[in-house]
């Protein structure tokens, strides 16, 4: 084998390997976590998000007012271009239910709201995703 397959196969088993671990790992944990727990440390950070596929994945958010924002650093948020759709959040043990999109059009914006969301992160990577959630 080449040097260029060889690194090619590691890569692919890195990724891989990250993808299962998040899947069938952390993201359990995670989930049970803010579920049993909406005063713990994990609910303070981590909301469980639903998407208009009913598809629940845990995100980190912030929240401001009657919007809520999160990144998205996996290709989940493609059901979310355009229009978006309606879906749920449960954040510290209250479901809330509102309008799901990720703002592509708004760099600006994203910056503004990545910089407070996650300060530590490269602000080139992961898109925006705004809920604005229902009265």
């Amino acid at each position: 084998m080449t040097r260029v397959t060889i690194v090619a196969v590691c890569l692919a088993t890195l990724v891989a390997g990250t993808w299962a671990s998040f899947r069938y790992w952390i993201n359990p944990g995670v989930v049970h976590e803010i579920r049993t727990n909406p005063n713990g440390e994990q609910a303070r950070k981590v909301m469980l998000l639903t998407l208009p596929s009913g598809k629940a994945i845990p995100v980190n958010y912030l929240r401001e007012g009657a919007t809520v924002y999160a990144a998205a650093d996996f290709p989940w948020w493609r059901e979310l271009e355009g229009d978006g759709g309606r879906g749920s959040v449960l954040i510290r043990g209250q479901t809330y239910h509102g309008h799901i999109r990720a703002v592509l059009d708004d760099p600006q914006r994203r910056e503004e709201v990545f910089a407070k969301l996650r300060p530590s992160a490269p602000l080139f990577f992961g898109t925006m995703i705004e809920i604005r959630l229902e009265r």
